[in-house]
């Protein structure tokens, strides 16, 4: 099972990927980060990314009325990713589900003209299911 070290090596395997982090969005503190970030500043795109990631998880309107709390996805969070695009990229935000009380996502940024965005989602969905934290 891989570190967040070893995550976001694999997530720079994605075709297109320009950087990748693991965010504590409750926080906003970028655990890992590599690669590029937007504006050049890994703590502020954490920031900035964790205060999206929050809005989405903390909103009810992204629930269906009759999912209960445990078909919601990750700790009961009605989203399990987000994606943003840009005119020059993707971004794309994967919560993760961990052992401890927590709330974390990847955070991977993808160049629109070379990345593949379907594949990206898929491959951090299967990252996110196999980190380890703590």
């Amino acid at each position: 099972m891989p570190g967040i070290d070893e995550c976001l090596l694999q997530a720079m395997v994605v075709p297109g990927a320009r950087g990748a982090a693991i965010v504590d969005w409750t926080s906003g503190l970028a655990l890992g980060a590599i690669g590029e970030t937007p504006g050049g500043d890994v703590e502020a795109t954490a920031a900035e990314t964790a205060e999206l990631a929050r809005m989405a998880a903390e909103y009810p309107s992204f629930a269906p009325d009759d999912a209960a709390p445990a078909e919601r996805g990750v700790k009961g969070l009605p989203v399990e990713d987000l994606i943003v695009t840009t005119r020059n990229g993707y971004h794309v935000i994967r919560f993760v589900e961990t052992t401890f009380d927590s709330s974390v996502f990847l955070h991977l940024w993808l160049d629109r003209e070379t990345g593949n965005l379907a594949l990206a989602r898929l491959r951090m969905a299967d990252i996110a299911e196999r980190l380890v934290l703590g």
